[in-house]
């Protein structure tokens, strides 16, 4: 047999003064870690935003349901049998010398095995492969068991995938080909810096793994770069307005809503991926709402409060800065929620023409369908949270953060593990994974609402099921021509419950499906030329009918999009605006101070 190129013997070995410098970073970050916990421990702690009994309890229950149902765990046990009979003489063969074929392979799009020595070492193929057979099974076990209520299973499918996610080989350092190599190849240096890095970030407020770049990216230089003007501000939002590049606009400007949970600036990344930039460039005013970064001063903002300081008061000072009292409004994820309720908010004050046509991507209005989701809206995961935010006034960005990384565990958590703590390398810098940990907090009554109201009750979907401010909130009464954006592989909502959910409204609705994630489906320039689109006129009752009907289109969507906001470049266009021309004076240049503040 071949000797594994991992353990070929390196070039040379790190100088005593290297190891000392290496241990002495170790021994700096363990005493910086045991002060941070005694501090910790000596100050008032909030109790925790989450239900730490919810794994047990979900796993009591299928266990309870597996007791009951001893047939389905004994034909699980017979097909890992089976499984593991195939393993070992798979692993036989390739100890002999000869070829076989896998007997599983992991799933495409999983970085988690790519080195090559996952595939032609032995010893390496088996630990791989032995795996993915426990997690398959494991998934079908879970999947296949009949009578088990959908709560129960989505919670056991969520905890378990947590589970399996922490145990795969490639997050240990003694079972990782490319950790063994990289360790051999430093004589050792690799793990003592990784055992720093580790050590520095239990120490942080953050406790989470953190991702480490060899460029950090300047707001309002290198990302959320275009040239704009803050012009108005309240206790909730900033309203940016971006400089014209054309010496002609269209009369009615554009609005962007995002979500409370991110800073607005995922679609002002870098300049050749800035949707922002590109709807500037077609001839659109833009203006974006940049919300402010809450602490416990703002912990009794409801949704009301933010419907009415967020789009409705960003509607009053566009016609003040431009004239015009009627705007396209469009909004990403939650923040297309805040598009949908501010419509109907809007309809039931009978000033629904204020928007002339409404656009949100990747949003839900029904959430009876919530996927992995449905995890953290059990009454007990609610009461956790409830009890957490009566203590600290809002939930911190941190906690939203690990939320979100939990779902993409192996891109968004096991990933920064290998590579900081196992091989310590810096990872490649990106501007989306950067705009990702530049969270924001939500305050304690908005929250309590939308997860109570919205979430779990998904009263937008009845009529009126929801009051703001004694205006009852109705979809059906919208009357706007709404354009719902999903996309194919969004993970955050899954798109066949972003078309159900667009047939709630009133108005003309049209579907299209974007391709790629609920992110990076977003980020699509047009100079890409990727993931394409799928375009249908019709609303059939059903989202698999409407794929059925629909026509795949290459490239970005961003065009098709920006062709109907312009009634294909026939829209009415009025000389260029400038920010301060109106009645709005300039208050700081964009991106603005609420962006900046990290809190």
């Amino acid at each position: 047999m071949p000797t594994s190129p991992i353990f070929k013997l390196p070039d040379s070995i790190p100088t005593p003064s290297e190891l000392a410098e290496a241990w002495s970073k170790v021994v700096a970050n363990a005493i910086q870690l045991a002060g941070a916990a005694t501090e910790r421990s000596l100050s008032p702690q909030a109790p925790k935003p989450f239900d730490a009994a919810a794994p047990a309890r979900a796993f009591g229950a299928f266990a309870a349901h597996l007791f009951a149902n001893p047939s389905e765990l004994l034909a699980a046990q017979q097909k890992a049998a089976s499984d593991w009979m195939k393993l070992w003489t798979n692993a036989a063969a390739r100890a002999a010398g000869a070829e076989a074929e896998p007997v599983i392979a992991p799933e495409r799009g999983d970085r988690r095995f790519k080195d090559p020595a996952w595939d032609e070492e032995p010893v390496f193929d088996y630990l791989k492969q032995a795996y993915l057979l426990t997690a398959r099974r494991a998934a079908e076990l879970i999947q296949g068991a009949e009578g088990l209520d959908e709560a129960t299973r989505t919670k056991v499918d969520f905890f378990t995938q947590q589970y399996l996610n922490a145990l795969s080989p490639a997050n240990f350092a003694f079972t990782n080909p490319e950790a063994i190599r990289r360790a051999i190849d430093t004589g050792s240096l690799s793990l003592l810096s990784g055992l720093a890095n580790l050590l520095a970030d239990a120490a942080s407020d953050a406790g989470l793994v953190q991702r480490r770049a060899s460029e950090e990216f300047e707001l309002g230089v290198t990302i959320a770069a275009t040239p704009g003007s803050v012009l108005y501000q309240n206790a909730l939002m900033q309203l940016i307005q971006y400089s014209p590049t054309t010496d002609e606009v269209y009369r009615r400007p554009v609005l962007y809503v995002p979500p409370l949970v991110n800073k607005y600036y995922l679609l002002d990344l870098q300049p050749k991926s800035s949707l922002i930039r590109w709807l500037v460039e077609q001839g659109h005013t833009v203006f974006v709402v940049s919300w402010v970064n809450p602490g416990p001063e703002l912990a009794d903002m409801d949704i009301a409060d933010y419907i009415k300081l967020g789009p409705v008061a960003a509607l009053d000072a566009i016609e003040k800065a431009t004239g015009e009292r009627e705007v396209d409004m469009f909004g990403f994820c939650m923040g297309g929620t805040l598009v949908a309720i501010a419509l109907a908010y809007l309809a039931a004050k009978g000033e629904g023409d204020r928007v002339a046509s409404a656009t949100t991507i990747g949003t839900l209005f029904d959430f009876s369908n919530l996927g992995q989701w449905a995890a953290f809206t059990e009454p007990e995961q609610l009461r956790a949270m409830e009890r957490h935010l009566l203590h600290k006034g809002f939930l911190a960005s941190q906690d939203l953060q690990a939320l979100f990384s939990a779902v993409r565990a192996n891109d968004l958590i096991w990933s920064s593990v290998v590579n900081h703590y196992l091989m310590d390398r810096e990872a490649p810098p990106s501007d989306i994974l950067y705009w990702f940990a530049d969270g924001a907090h939500i305050p304690r009554a908005f929250l309590l609402s939308w997860a109570h109201d919205i979430l779990r009750g998904n009263k937008l979907r009845e009529p009126g099921g929801l009051v703001l401010d004694g205006v009852a909130i109705d979809l059906g009464k919208v009357e706007t021509p709404l354009t719902a954006i999903s996309l194919k592989d969004d993970h955050v909502s899954a798109w066949t419950a972003t078309y159900d959910s667009a047939r709630l409204f009133g108005g003309d609705v049209t579907f299209m499906l974007g391709g790629s994630g609920h992110n990076a489906g977003v980020i699509n320039p047009p100079s890409a030329n990727k993931h394409g689109y799928w375009t249908n006129d019709a609303l059939p009752e059903t989202a698999e009918q409407w794929l059925e009907g629909a026509i795949r289109n290459e490239g970005s969507w961003w065009p098709w999009w920006q062709s109907r906001l312009s009634d294909g470049g026939k829209a009415e266009k009025v000389p260029a605006r400038v920010p301060g021309d109106g009645e709005l004076a300039v208050m700081e240049p964009a991106p603005g101070s609420y962006v900046r503040n990290r809190g």
